[in-house]
């Protein structure tokens, strides 16, 4: 057998990650990639926590919303443990808190509101006229035109392969200065088949609802999350899931950030379907703080 065809995708390889371990009743254990980054991807542990959250309601219950804090960063040389308690399970709406600890402590606390599908009123906004994905340079040509002059921690980034295909609207930020408005349109995909399975789309949603949102908090400034001046990470990360994905197409992640002060900068996105169906509302605020040593 070919090396290509023994080695896991890198979607195949964030499926597995997801597939979190049962330990013992409302308890479960998460693996990370070992990748080299110094902690873990913040929609992992959110992703992971849904996961073990869900297995523990049932069925014909689904995640409408979450809430959650990033308390500590994670190892990702150590598993984490997700200790999940049922608040309550009532007959429409299932509520659970989550703690994810690691070396004795809580890194990180999620809640989560589950509900059974019903039928009510709905509307929702428009999504925003921007370029559609394949009017946009593809991967090919973003290492032809744009990764060969990047700086190097952005070129890092953008080669390596990823379970979730990124295609922003403008590449301006990452190469330059210039201070820009505080918001942007990103089209995500994701890199490979994902199962048919409700809970599990919804848990890659989450995950991918981590990607590139606080980078919107520091377009006013003039900086991207590439600068090795800037001290960056999520402090907590709210999201509200408003009708179901079924990720075989590009999705629209538009951004923006209505404020940054006191070291922290607050960013919102909402997901559309290229149709224009609203998917999901994301809201988010991020450490960003320049250096103590700069």
């Amino acid at each position: 057998m070919s090396q290509s065809a023994s080695t896991p995708s890198a979607m195949q390889r964030l499926i597995a990650i997801l597939d979190i371990e049962t330990i013992e009743e409302n308890l479960f254990r998460g693996l990370s990639p070992q990748t080299g980054w110094q902690r873990v991807f913040g929609g992992q542990v959110i992703a992971q926590a849904l996961v073990a959250a869900q297995r523990t309601v049932d069925e014909d219950r689904f995640v409408h919303s979450l809430h959650a804090y990033f308390m500590r960063p994670g190892d990702p040389a150590v598993p984490i443990v997700y200790q999940v308690e049922r608040i309550r399970d009532g007959a429409s709406f299932a509520t659970r808190w989550v703690v994810a600890v690691q070396h004795g402590k809580p890194i990180f606390s999620m809640s989560a509101s589950f509900q059974k599908d019903e039928p009510g009123f709905d509307h929702q906004m428009a999504m925003p006229a921007v370029p559609f994905p394949e009017d946009l340079p593809d991967e090919e040509r973003l290492r032809a035109e744009f990764l060969a002059h990047a700086p190097e921690p952005v070129r890092r980034y953008w080669e390596r392969e990823r379970a979730i295909e990124i295609r922003p609207t403008a590449f301006t930020h990452y190469i330059s200065s210039e201070k820009l408005p505080p918001r942007q349109d990103v089209w995500v995909r994701t890199n490979g088949a994902v199962p048919d399975d409700r809970q599990v789309r919804t848990a890659i949603l989450a995950y991918l609802s981590d990607m590139t949102l606080i980078d919107t908090a520091l377009y006013a400034h003039g900086t991207s999350i590439f600068d090795p001046t800037v001290q960056v990470a999520s402090l907590d990360h709210a999201m509200w899931f408003h009708r179901p994905v079924d990720l075989d197409d590009w999705l629209l992640y538009t951004q923006d950030s209505p404020s940054a002060s006191g070291a922290r900068g607050m960013t919102r996105g909402s997901l559309f379907s290229r149709s224009g169906q609203l998917i999901a509302s994301v809201a988010q605020e991020g450490l960003i703080r320049k250096r103590a040593d700069d």
